[in-house]
């Protein structure tokens, strides 16, 4: 017997999630979704950076040298971001939002680090400037008014989540998608290679099983992307990066990393890990 992929969908983390099962009881795969929908919504409570209850709005509060315990999805968020501004030589940052802001409202700012406003952010800007003790599963800010944002992280930590929670479940086959730019791939339909997904508007086709796929670029949201090595936003381009990668969380980071990094770094990091990660620029 054939099974047709099941499709639900829910609002969260101001983008629409869909999950696809493939599973012979529709009210089962029902209730499964409602409690990975669930679990979602709690997660952006834990890492919205407007959420006053969430750690990562209190981070905002800290001074100089102040330490706090983090929940677990934001030290795990944190802790990977911090893994990736090391492996991207700084090409992906957490806390560059602050300028992303200045920019936004000051579009025409020149660029000079030695005049107001930018003066003045540029010393709580960076993630050399907070410290991480896995023991204690805490952090420490080296720099006072610090802003964290795990935009371009979150959805593709939830997407990672969902999939322990569908295992939890006992459903194995599933695709699960964060507003289109992430995208996270568990076992295939009976028969299938892999699930089919389509990039650049149909200029490519790929199979995914069991790996994350992510894109960025300015097509949606316009100039929105910042690069940190330069302290300023990322000039248009028409081009999207692709990143590809086991977990959804890593390939959502990296993809936001790979519009910064030249094709050199980018070559040089996917062969540190080959089979795992894999680059695209279309």
């Amino acid at each position: 017997m054939t099974l047709e992929p099941l499709h639900f969908h829910a609002q969260a983390m101001a983008t629409t999630f869909e999950l696809v099962l493939v599973h012979e009881d529709g009210e089962y795969a029902a209730q499964a979704a409602e409690a990975v929908f669930s679990e979602i919504a709690r997660l952006e409570e834990e890492l919205s950076r407007f959420r006053h209850t969430s750690d990562i709005w209190r981070l905002g509060l800290l001074k100089a040298g102040e330490s706090m315990r983090l929940c677990l999805s934001a030290w795990d968020c944190l802790n990977l971001a911090k893994q990736v501004w090391r492996e991207t030589s700084g090409a992906f940052d957490v806390t560059v939002g602050p300028l992303m802001n200045l920019w936004r409202e000051m579009p025409g700012l020149p660029f000079d680090p030695q005049q107001e406003p930018l003066k003045s952010l540029i010393p709580s800007v960076g993630s050399q400037r907070f410290e991480l003790d896995a023991d204690e599963l805490s952090i420490q800010v080296l720099a006072t008014g610090m802003a964290f944002d795990l935009g371009a992280i979150g959805k593709g930590y939830a997407l990672d989540q969902a999939a322990v929670l569908l295992g939890q479940w006992g459903l194995e086959s599933a695709f699960l998608n964060a507003g289109d730019s992430t995208l996270l791939a568990l076992d295939p339909p009976p028969g299938e290679e892999g699930w089919s997904v389509t990039l650049a508007e149909g200029a490519q086709q790929r199979f995914l099983c069991r790996q994350a796929l992510s894109g960025s670029g300015f097509a949606v949201k316009g100039a929105h992307l910042m690069d940190p090595r330069q302290l300023k936003p990322l000039p248009l381009n028409a081009q999207r990066s692709y990143a590809i990668a086991p977990s959804a969380a890593l390939s959502d980071a990296l993809s936001t990393a790979f519009m910064v990094m030249s094709q050199e770094e980018i070559a040089a990091l996917c062969g540190r890990y080959p089979g795992q990660i894999e680059a695209m620029r279309i």
